[in-house]
């Protein structure tokens, strides 16, 4: 089913749900349900799966010289939405990149998830990579998100990359795509940011999800200057609790956000990360009630391989 129609189905109830990161290669998928199993009484409609980027690594040749190869750390994205899928019968989306693939990989990707029956899809930029100040598209590929919601819904008309194909059987993904409540880091102000989002809209995107914010009143207004550019699909928050100290530092270097003061002072007046997490734990269940008040469609938790902070909350919430 797709997120929308959850969202319809809901009739005004704040759903549940959450984003995982595949695991590293070579590491048992088990591992990842052992963490999804404890979020699953709390019937999440859907769990995002992430797609990482390529990166370099440099293999020794001898002699003092260096083979310089592309590798994946964390492949099986459509892989692990497919297992999900099959395990506990729940949507899942995977998340697709401009980034690290031709216009060609990508719509094998998307073939091979209207084979699996998966019915949404999170179309991103993705980052730069470790060796590049700034974004570079792939040769061949996608620069920008809304180039890729573009392909993917020429690909529910029917229209592939280089032929039309009718058929009773075209794909109908449910496209859904980033938000940034305190404007993407290369946007040079948050009104050109909502032009962007609003050209993805407009390009076929069917929902929006947040980036993580700390401060709700960022949202709110986001919201609000989302509705008065003329966007008018739904508004996903996407929460993250904070869980070490070291957070104070990199998620605002990262993902250029500001950590509330009132916050930031909790946090440091915690003696070892156990509190840290407590602390985090609080604070996003106080920022989920006051949501969750204000009606959002979802409350969406940025879980990043960890569950048990994720349930601390969700029982307090669901």
């Amino acid at each position: 089913m797709k997120v929308t129609d959850h969202i319809k189905k809901a009739n005004g109830k704040t759903l549940f749900s959450f984003e995982i990161i595949p695991p590293q290669k070579g590491r048992n998928i088990q591992e990842l349900y052992s963490n999804i199993d404890p979020l699953m009484e709390f019937k999440p409609p859907f769990i995002d799966v992430t797609t990482s980027r390529e990166q370099y690594i440099y293999i020794d040749k001898g002699d003092g010289l260096l083979d310089r190869k592309i590798t994946r750390m964390r492949p099986g994205t459509v892989g692990i939405c497919a297992a999900l899928k099959h395990k506990y019968n729940v949507d899942t989306v995977p998340h697709v990149l401009c980034g690290g693939f031709t216009k060609e990989e990508t719509e094998y990707l998307l073939v091979d998830c209207h084979y699996l029956g998966i019915d949404n899809v999170m179309a991103l930029r993705g980052d730069a990579m470790s060796h590049q100040k700034y974004f570079e598209p792939s040769k061949g590929g996608n620069h920008y998100a809304t180039e890729l919601v573009t392909q993917i819904q020429n690909l529910n008309c029917g229209k592939y990359l280089h032929e039309v194909i009718e058929s009773d059987h075209k794909s109908d993904f449910c496209i859904g795509v980033a938000g940034y409540p305190e404007k993407h880091m290369e946007a040079p102000s948050l009104q050109a940011d909502l032009r962007r989002l609003k050209e993805k809209v407009e390009a076929g995107a069917d929902y929006v999800v947040t980036q993580m914010f700390f401060d709700n009143k960022k949202y709110f207004e986001f919201v609000d200057k989302a509705k008065e550019a003329g966007i008018d699909v739904p508004i996903i928050p996407g929460i993250k609790p904070i869980a070490v100290k070291r957070h104070l530092q990199i998620l605002p270097q990262v993902f250029k956000i500001d950590l509330p003061e009132t916050l930031v002072n909790e946090v440091e007046k915690c003696k070892d990360n156990k509190q840290v997490r407590q602390v985090g734990i609080e604070w996003a269940i106080k920022q989920s009630e006051e949501l969750k008040k204000a009606g959002v469609p979802v409350l969406h938790y940025y879980s990043m391989g960890k569950s048990d902070n994720i349930k601390a909350i969700a029982s307090h919430m669901f």
